[in-house]
């Protein structure tokens, strides 16, 4: 999204506000600052903004008028995530929100007393980002992305969807804990599957693709996505990949399966935006971030590409249709 097209975003979105929610707050403009892992021009940028604002709506805040928004779109440059860090830091921000694990590292590191509240984060207590989900205790809490024990569920969907699967590679961001985790807990259920694992970098996309390129040249492979940000900026690569080297595969998240992958399981991601604006609005209104649970997700989603399915010369079970939440025909 550019720059005008996220400002045009933020004004009608304050023009189409309820004049009673206006009322509702005093006059005084309050600052939040948005870190996200993804482009600006990303396709889930606006709705994941749109999300967070229309959260807000409803509890009374109006951009423009009560409230401003300083927007950094990192996607998933380490460097660009600390320098917005700093940045967004040096605005004295009344609170930030911040789009993953990767985000939150930096943010933390720039200030211990700015409220943090964070989205789709993986392992926050073992990342040292709050000292438990019940009592975060510092200065950040916000909405866990999914357990690590979820990553085990996709070996098991990708052995359904392709039983003849005896290679998987998985594809996750070494240079964060939750990269390292999801791939510990993949490969401590991958011998009952009889699965061999290997891991993918995702650190940029020339990496990706000599790794995939070269993990198909051997047969009965597949791919685990696991959830990271250099997964959701390379995501359109590694679908063309996977497409390309006739690769079945499992992702995190349902946008994934309708941009054409396989097999999705994972939470509601756009939902977490909206809850997220609750917590901000609690902080706007005096809580404290160390008094604020952290949260788990509400809904988890099945998602099946029967396109895609056809196309890899697969059929999928008759029982793992019938327990999908959306089937794409």
């Amino acid at each position: 999204m550019k720059r005008r097209a996220f400002i045009t975003l933020l004004g009608g979105a304050a023009a189409a506000w309820p004049l009673a929610a206006r009322a509702q707050q005093p006059d005084r403009m309050r600052r939040i600052g948005v870190l996200m892992n993804i482009a600006a021009d990303d396709p889930q940028a606006q709705a994941r903004i749109e999300a967070f604002l229309q959260g807000l709506q409803p509890l009374g805040w109006t951009v423009g008028r009560n409230l401003q928004i300083d927007a950094r779109w990192a996607a998933a440059d380490a460097g660009l995530f600390r320098r917005y860090a700093t940045e967004l830091v040096a605005l004295a921000p009344d609170v930030i929100l911040a789009s993953t694990s990767s985000a939150v590292a930096p943010l933390r590191q720039a200030t211990r007393t700015v409220p943090i509240v964070f989205v789709l984060t993986i392992d926050p207590v073992g990342a040292g980002d709050v000292a438990s989900l019940s009592r975060p205790g510092g200065n950040a809490t916000g909405f866990l992305l999914y357990e690590y024990s979820v990553s085990g569920k996709w070996l098991e969907l990708l052995k359904q969807i392709a039983p003849g699967v005896t290679r998987a590679a998985d594809l996750r961001d070494p240079a964060t804990a939750a990269g390292i985790g999801q791939f510990a807990a993949i490969q401590a259920v991958a011998p009952p599957f009889g699965v061999e694992l290997s891991p993918v970098d995702v650190r940029d996309g020339g990496e990706i693709e000599r790794a995939i390129t070269a993990f198909a040249r051997e047969s009965n492979g597949g791919l685990i996505v696991t959830g990271s940000a250099a997964q959701a900026v390379h995501r359109k690569l590694i679908l063309a990949l996977a497409a390309r080297h006739r690769l079945p595969a499992v992702y995190p998240f349902r946008y994934m399966a309708t941009d054409g992958g396989l097999i999705a399981y994972g939470p509601e991601v756009i939902d977490q935006y909206r809850r997220a604006a609750q917590y901000v609005d609690r902080i706007l209104k005096g809580e404290k971030p160390a008094d604020l649970p952290v949260q788990a997700p509400t809904k988890y989603e099945l998602v099946i590409n029967l396109r895609t399915a056809r196309a890899l010369g697969l059929e999928v079970p008759p029982t793992l249709l019938a327990r999908a939440d959306e089937v794409i025909e």
